[in-house]
This record gives C-alpha cells, sequence and structure tokens, in this order.
C-alpha cells in the first residue's frame, strides 16, 4: 500500500467483525451513506473536521476476523430486534451487510486446537487475509481496528490474540487502533515494531460512557478546589462483554482505564473501586452508576450520584468510523507513531496527552487542521465533489 495513493477507497478491517459493535458500525455507515438516517454521535461529520479529507463513509469497505460464523445480515436482524438497529434497517441494507461478510475471514487461535500453529504463522495468515482484502478491492489503504471481546491481561512471554492481530496489521503495512482494553499493540514485545512501522496506530479502549463523565466530572471537582474523598463505581451489562468482562482478569483490564481517568484529572486517587457484574438479559444494554463523595467549604459533606444507561455498540459504533477516517487519513499524510491526539476517543489513551474531556477535544480539533490537505496539492476536501459510488444523503 503506498500513502501517495489516490484514497478512492479505503479499508477497514474489523477485528471481531461479527459482534455487535462492528455489526452497527457497518449498519450504520451504509444508512448514513444511504441517507436513511442523520449522523448523529459522528464527530467527525461536524464542521470542525470538513475540510480535513477525511475518506467520505461511501468510501469505506469492510472486513475483518471473526471465530464466529454468523452471517452479519442475521446478527443485524437480531440487534434491530433488541432494539440496537431501527426496525427495517437490516433489510433495507442487506446488500451492504452481506457485501461486508463476504470479507470476514476466521480468526483464531483456537484453545482447542492441538498443536496449532505457532504465532509466526498465524500472524502471517492474517496479515495475508489482509493483503489479499486490500489488493482485491482495490484499496488506497486498510485500518485495521480491534473491536472483539476483552480478554485478560497477559501473563506470559506468548501473545496473545488481540496482539497476534495487531502484528499482522503492521505486517501488513495497515494503521491501528485497539479500541477494547486488552493488550494488543501495547505487547511489550511488539514495541519495537511498532516503532520500526512507520505507522500511525491509536488506543486502547473506547470510552463510551462511565469513563466519558469521569473524564468531564474529574477536572469540574479539580477545577472548583472540591475535595474528592470516595468514588465507587457498577456497571450492569449483558452481551458478549458481559460474559467475558464476568471473568475476574478482563474485568481488571478494563477497570484500569477508569481508575487512570481518576488520577490523571484529580490527582489523586480516591477510595472506591468499580464492580462489574454480567446480567444476561440486558443484552446490548448496560447501566453504570457511580456514587461520588466529596467534600466542600468548611469540609461540609456532599454526595454526586450519576446513573448511565445507554447501548453500548450504538455510543461505540460512530466512535469507530470517526477513528477509521482519521487514522486513515493520518496515514494518507505521513504521520506516524502514536496519536495522542485521539486521546478524546479512548480511556487508556497511546502518547502524552490530557486526561480531561474539554483538553482531549481541543487536541482532536487540532489533529483535524493538521490533516486538512494543502491547497497545491489539489485534494478536494470531505465537503468538495464526492466519489464515483457515493449515494445521496452521505454525511460529510
Amino acid at each position: 500500500m503506498s500513502a501517495s495513493a489516490l484514497p478512492s477507497r479505503t479499508g477497514v478491517w474489523l477485528i471481531g467483525a461479527r459482534g455487535s459493535v462492528a455489526t452497527t458500525v457497518v449498519a450504520g455507515a451504509a444508512a448514513m451513506t444511504a441517507g436513511l438516517h442523520p449522523s448523529t454521535g459522528l464527530v467527525t461529520g461536524t464542521p470542525p473536521f470538513t475540510d480535513s479529507a477525511l475518506p467520505p463513509l461511501a468510501s469505506l469497505v469492510f472486513g475483518g476476523h471473526d471465530t464466529l460464523d454468523c452471517p452479519l445480515p442475521k446478527r443485524a436482524e437480531a440487534l434491530a430486534a433488541g432494539g440496537v438497529l431501527p426496525p427495517g434497517l437490516p433489510s433495507a441494507i442487506a446488500a451492504e451487510l452481506t457485501a461486508a461478510d463476504r470479507e470476514i475471514r476466521p480468526g483464531g487461535p483456537h484453545p482447542a486446537s492441538t498443536p496449532g500453529p505457532g504465532e509466526d504463522e498465524l500472524i502471517a495468515a492474517f496479515a495475508a487475509d489482509i493483503d489479499d482484502f486490500v489488493r482485491r478491492n482495490g484499496l488506497a489503504r486498510a485500518v485495521v481496528v480491534n473491536v472483539a471481546s476483552t480478554e485478560p491481561a497477559p501473563t506470559g512471554d506468548a501473545l496473545p490474540p488481540s496482539s497476534l492481530y495487531a502484528a499482522a496489521a503492521l505486517r501488513a503495512g495497515c494503521p491501528y487502533v485497539n479500541f477494547t482494553p486488552s493488550a494488543g499493540l501495547h505487547h511489550p514485545a511488539l514495541a519495537a515494531s511498532a516503532e520500526a512501522s512507520g505507522l500511525p496506530y491509536a488506543g486502547r479502549d473506547g470510552k463510551t460512557g462511565q469513563t466519558l463523565l469521569r473524564a468531564v466530572l474529574g477536572p469540574m471537582f479539580a477545577q472548583r478546589a472540591l475535595d474528592v474523598r470516595a468514588w465507587s463505581g457498577a456497571n450492569l451489562l449483558g452481551g458478549g462483554d458481559g460474559a467475558a468482562l464476568a471473568d475476574p482478569a478482563a474485568a481488571a483490564a478494563k477497570n484500569a482505564g477508569k481508575e487512570r481517568v481518576l488520577l490523571d484529572t484529580l490527582g489523586t486517587a480516591p477510595e472506591g473501586e468499580v464492580h462489574i457484574d454480567d446480567v444476561p438479559a440486558l443484552g446490548d444494554w448496560k447501566t453504570a452508576w457511580d456514587h461520588i463523595a466529596f467534600d466542600g467549604f468548611l469540609g461540609t459533606r456532599m454526595v454526586l450520584q450519576t446513573i448511565w444507561q445507554g447501548c453500548d455498540s450504538a455510543l461505540a459504533a460512530p466512535l469507530v468510523l470517526d477513528l477509521a477516517r482519521l487514522t486513515a487519513r493520518a496515514h494518507e499524510t505521513g504521520l506516524s507513531g502514536p496519536l495522542s491526539e485521539l486521546g478524546f476517543y479512548f480511556k487508556d489513551p497511546v502518547g502524552e496527552g490530557p486526561a480531561a474531556l474539554g483538553e482531549q477535544y481541543r487536541a482532536l480539533v487540532g489533529l483535524a487542521t493538521r490533516l486538512k490537505p494543502d491547497p497545491a496539492d489539489g485534494r478536494a476536501p470531505a465537503d468538495g465533489p464526492a466519489p464515483a459510488d457515493a449515494r445521496p444523503g452521505e454525511a460529510r
């Protein structure tokens, strides 16, 4: 892939491509491109990003790896039945779902396969899948995005699945985004390869609900000189994430980012922790509750409680589209290394950057300015002429 190639079409290779988040990503891009739904929640569809020459939604081609074999159209129907996708949307975009499903390849490794293929063999196979996807579809580039279920933090030298996929992205010459708390490109064994690759990368762990509020409330307490004594929370969720986070090791990996936001914004770690409960009946919906005990003037004791009830996939999907578009454009312009300006989207962002949401947003807008094309290169900005395959109603 050449960073100078014309970005007529851009690949988005999803790890966990048949999961709820990935299915919502594909469905959302198709719905907005067809003009069936507005771009609510899509930050890159707002004015600060209009002239940044991001790849249009209509130019995105989806594929990915997954260990599941449930076709995307069927998965979308299940999400519509659960209220995650609008009624009737799966049938309206059946062609787009089917096209993306044809580009999904078997993932791994499978623990039951003994002896299974070695790490390098798996990395090579995954990279070959990505290379084939880019070549067959005539893509200018592809961004690999991990949206698979959370895995426990690695304890030995062996690369966990998320890191095998991240290594494959590097080998295929693709920018990488880790939307999960899993190790991915964070594994120490991949540090040298990531640095030497010259590729941009971002992560980790998408900031969609409870931690989003913490990134706003933490700075508020600090700026008003209020003393936070304790900050406890609870998450009730079902679906694949609920089952994965029932594993204490996976839950610990998830909570590390939530706690880091408080430490970075308050300057100290208050008492309390977050408990995660798997409630299968909730499906893709989750409830996050926080109890904040703080002292005011003259030591007056007060409490703030918040309740966040939301649909995880609907919160995450527009962020994944934002990240794919921004990272693809960063790659096109020659940026490399950790994209710290994308910390706005993550609980535990790579690189150096602020932890408060307002400051992170300003850094993100600054990146949008950096990504604007030089008028001398003749590149049309995102609100310029649409590509030939664009459809009416595409969000810009």
